[in-house]
């Protein structure tokens, strides 16, 4: 099931760097991340579906790309930002 309006919303205003902002790398990787820890927990009990395991290793995938571009950009913000979503790099 995917993110309800209301966490999307929330998410974005903790991550977003000005009014309005919805696409800067920040608030993408914090959908995705947020995205992805729901997936891993429908793998625990819905181990064959590999279907789903696949659009799961595309969003890993599109957020390391993600986590790269912030890194090479502003390394004080890639982080602040994995420290926040508590990733381990």
């Amino acid at each position: 099931m995917p993110l309800s309006a209301q966490e999307k919303a929330e998410l974005v205003k903790q991550y977003q760097h000005s009014s309005g902002d919805t696409g800067s790398p920040e608030v993408q990787v914090a959908l995705l991340t947020a995205r992805i820890e729901q997936l891993s927990g429908h793998f625990k009990s819905h181990v064959k579906d590999h279907h789903s395991r696949q659009g799961l290793l595309k969003m890993v995938n599109k957020r390391r790309k993600l986590l790269d571009y912030v890194k090479s950009r502003n390394t004080e913000r890639y982080r602040e930002l994995i420290a926040r979503l508590g990733l381990r790099r």
